[in-house]
């Protein structure tokens, strides 16, 4: 009979969310979902000075922005709790105790001294240890006991011999057993080791398919004869690539804060949808069967599967990003657009009663980062100072003969109307081009440039002049008049 697939996204509450643990999050709940699993939340706090006052919220803040919802966790529950480390601790001992019984693991009463002086030693420089109570007499362990020595407990490894173990992503690896360090499980003060709190809960907590990132895939088969010495069924392992960053001369090196934001919230400040980051970092390693880029996270709950997970290191591409972005900006809807940027557009135009969703509608098709909002838009709230020289332009056959009069006609069609709104001023300046016998471009040219003044902006004049409304129009029409005298 095959278990029903159940993973785990198990992050330490450090106060960031990386974009390689919030992918690990991900693929953990796509592989979950695709296969009609369980996606369950355990917070791994019992590394305390790592512990960041806070950080649990990022987690749950994160992971529900991300929309990564867990069926079971520290806040819903279910039937392998606790799902906080901290909260499991008794539990820890007893098996370890166990491992003693059947000669997989021993006490180790060494002094921190002891150990310092190891690794002044030319063989344990670089770490570990010289298995010097892997056999004491039994006589001498009662002794140590009875005296309150303190002790850690190590797993006992095999001195000779191999351990091999596949993984989805990477194949068939083997491990000398020689190589293996007698690592510690249970730490002085009672605690466990992440190692050893790792494999415990997984193996209670039912955990089918263990995703993380390939930087453990040395760590593995110590987790393995920690299975096999319970004689616990060894669960599926994925370990994914690396996500790299592009350095300035052309290379890549493993992503950091050197290469930009490497942070979800951090992204999410830059103007980045999370809807987009979630699209684009699923792709980050993986490849989907045919070529299709844009996924909602439903789609990939459906196409998901772990044969598409590649070996090589991903890079974040930060331009990239920014296109998947501008693509689900232009294919939201004009009033969920102006739900996410309507922060930005506050931000540029302050307390002026500007209609932000015609604000929304010119912003829409030309931004791929919401924080780009503001500096397009600010001249809304203030009218920048500009050289007259904006009101030549050879496109639309304007210079400083005809820019005058054109903005002098504008004005007085203008002025007269008793109605404002975009059709009306549409209509009205398209009739006065018709009437002058010029292209439409050598009436709007002055009249943007005069209410707006910048040569680029969102929308052109009928949309600008129908946002400022009537009075600051051709308050702004009259100022480009005296600057154009």
């Amino acid at each position: 009979m095959t278990r029903k697939v159940r993973t785990r996204y198990a992050p330490s509450p450090t106060g960031f969310m990386h974009v390689g643990n919030l992918r690990t999050a991900l693929y953990e709940y796509l592989i979950a979902k695709s296969q009609g699993g369980t996606f369950v939340l355990r917070i791994e706090d019992t590394d305390q000075e790592r512990y960041v006052d806070g950080a649990v919220d990022v987690i749950y803040n994160t992971l529900k922005t991300a929309g990564l919802k867990h069926d079971e966790g520290p806040d819903i529950g279910g039937d392998y709790g606790p799902y906080v480390q901290s909260e499991r601790k008794d539990m820890y001992l007893p098996f370890a105790e166990k491992l003693i019984e059947n000669g997989k693991a021993y006490r180790c009463f060494c002094s921190k001294e002891r150990l310092e002086a190891l690794r002044n030693t030319e063989e344990f420089a670089q770490g570990g240890y010289d298995r010097h109570c892997r056999d004491l007499p039994q006589e001498e362990i009662d002794k140590l006991l009875a005296e309150g020595v303190p002790y850690v407990i190590r797993q006992k490894m095999p001195l000779d011999g191999e351990t091999t173990f596949t993984d989805s992503v990477f194949g068939e690896i083997t491990a000398p057993n020689s190589e293996l360090q007698d690592q510690i499980l249970i730490k002085t003060d009672g605690y466990p080791t992440y190692n050893f709190a790792n494999v415990i809960d997984d193996h209670t907590m039912g955990i089918t398919h263990v995703v993380r990132g390939n930087e453990y895939l040395s760590s593995t088969p110590k987790y393995n004869l920690l299975y096999e010495a319970f004689g616990w069924e060894i669960p599926t392992y994925v370990h994914l690539p690396l996500i790299m960053g592009q350095n300035d001369d052309g290379t890549t090196s493993k992503l950091s804060k050197r290469h930009g934001s490497t942070g979800f919230e951090d992204l999410i400040k830059d103007g980045f949808l999370p809807q987009a980051i979630i699209n684009y970092i699923a792709l980050l390693g993986w490849c989907p069967k045919d070529n299709q880029e844009i996924f909602t996270l439903a789609e990939l709950e459906k196409a998901f599967s772990i044969d598409g997970i590649s070996k090589s290191p991903a890079v974040f591409d930060y331009n990239k990003l920014e296109w998947f972005n501008g693509e689900y900006i232009k294919a939201m809807s004009v009033q969920e657009f102006e739900q996410a940027a309507r922060p930005y557009i506050l931000q540029a135009i302050g307390n002026k009663p500007f209609d932000t969703l015609k604000i929304a509608a010119i912003l829409q098709q030309r931004t791929t980062k919401l924080t780009q909002i503001p500096a397009v838009i600010d001249f809304f709230a203030q009218q920048p100072e500009y050289s007259k020289d904006l009101f030549v332009n050879k496109k639309s056959k304007t210079n400083f003969e005809n820019a005058p009069i054109m903005l002098k006609a504008v004005y007085d069609e203008l002025s007269v109307l008793e109605q404002w709104n975009h059709d009306i001023l549409h209509d009205t300046l398209i009739n006065l081009a018709v009437k002058l016998g010029v292209k439409n471009g050598t009436v709007m040219w002055p009249a943007r440039i005069a209410v707006s003044g910048k040569a680029v902006t969102p929308g052109g004049a009928v949309e600008i002049l129908d946002i400022l409304g009537k009075k600051e129009s051709l308050k702004r029409m009259e100022q480009g008049l005296q600057k154009l005298s």
